[in-house]
């Protein structure tokens, strides 16, 4: 997955979403009329707002000098200007990093963006805000365009799996393997985000571009704080002195949300797409999976991935079924048999020859090809 900003920058050409993007459109064109700036800081900018057409433009929590404001309203632009007192952009235009979620965590998890807004997102829900309800919507609304432009023409394998593994254990590692193997086949990794196998494949995905022996060593160190439990501060910790120590790491997506407060997200994922609605988060990670998904053993959370996934699989309402792999045998048709219905439901479908069972997750790769190639014919 490439990661230069060519490759962020595909995004609907009457966007405009950073600095460099507004000083080359109005040193072009003349005209801002019809563009949307998105969250750009344009505190600097008022003598080229000031002699710019700006009819019909959208400025989407842009600061900037009440003067210029004034003159691009009386333009016909509208004007959302930025929200005080609100702990998140609503109107941002790129995906979280893990050092923005995590900034301040030298002062405890407590301090971070991702705790307080996590503690803003408590108290609004408890009192039914219309307002805040709305911010809610238009920054998930903006976290998935952001989405999408950053994914565009990848090739997405999302892995699913439960978040109660433990760093350290032979199931992280296994998860971590399976990360890498993707990322080396050229795929896109996305997973829910959060800690455990999700935390794993992230990290997996990062280890790619290092020998193999990195990724024991990785492990090894996170073992040190293997749950985010008692302390989200330790467990983030170890994971930033990992990335610390090798740097130069693999991109990978991370779907978490602030619905599930008590997970924080990991910081493995390059790109972090956090949501406040889960539904909308849940449906956005398996959409934007195209290459097909991984189910790795998981609880309640991890069944309603699966079903999740085979609906449109089922109906064929996103064309073409994905390949769908599930990990485990005996977790999935003995302690939660997912899989018995899985085949019963694709039965003399198309989605039939995209389904598979695998007993181990090294062979889930092979699986996912051979599905995959099902799926080219």
């Amino acid at each position: 997955m490439q990661t230069s900003p060519a490759h962020v920058a595909h995004h609907n050409d009457r966007e405009i979403e950073t600095l460099e993007e507004f000083d080359a459109t109005v040193s072009a064109r003349g005209t801002l009329t019809g563009f949307r700036v998105q969250a750009v800081d344009l505190t600097d900018r008022t003598k080229e707002l000031l002699a710019s057409d700006t009819a019909g433009a959208v400025f989407l929590g842009c600061p900037m000098r009440e003067n210029a404001a004034a003159k691009i309203r009386a333009d016909g632009a509208l004007v959302f200007p930025p929200l005080p007192g609100v702990p998140f952009d609503p109107y941002r235009g790129h995906l979280y990093t893990p050092d923005e979620l995590f900034g301040s965590l030298d002062k405890g998890y407590e301090a971070t963006p991702d705790a307080v807004a996590y503690d803003w997102f408590q108290r609004t829900r408890a009192d039914g805000d219309i307002y805040a309800s709305m911010l809610r919507s238009i920054h998930d609304d903006a976290v998935s365009d952001a989405l999408d432009e950053l994914l565009r023409s990848a090739r997405v394998v999302g892995v699913m799996g439960g978040h109660a593994i433990a760093r350290g254990t032979e199931a992280y590692g296994g998860a971590a393997r399976l990360g890498r193997a993707l990322a080396r086949a050229g795929f896109t990794v996305a997973t829910g985000g959060g800690p455990g196998a999700m935390e794993a494949a992230n990290l997996g995905a990062y280890a790619a571009p290092y020998r193999d022996g990195m990724l024991d060593e990785a492990c090894e160190l996170l073992g040190k704080a293997p749950s985010f439990v008692p302390s989200v501060t330790d467990w983030a910790r170890a994971a930033f002195e990992v990335r610390e120590r090798w740097p130069k790491g693999n991109a990978s997506v991370g779907i978490p949300t602030w619905f599930y407060g008590h997970e924080p997200p990991n910081a493995f994922a390059s790109h972090i797409a956090k949501y406040f609605a889960n539904a909308t988060r849940e449906d956005g990670l398996l959409a934007r999976s195209n290459a097909g998904v991984v189910f790795l053993p998981g609880a309640a959370g991890t069944v309603q991935e699966i079903f999740d996934n085979t609906t449109p699989n089922y109906y064929e309402s996103r064309g073409e079924p994905t390949p769908m792999v599930l990990v485990d045998r005996a977790h999935w048709t003995q302690r939660l048999p997912a899989w018995p219905l899985l085949q019963a439901l694709a039965r003399d479908r198309p989605m039939e020859s995209r389904i598979a069972l695998v007993d181990r997750i090294e062979e889930a790769p092979e699986a996912l090809d051979r599905l995959s190639r099902v799926n080219e014919t």
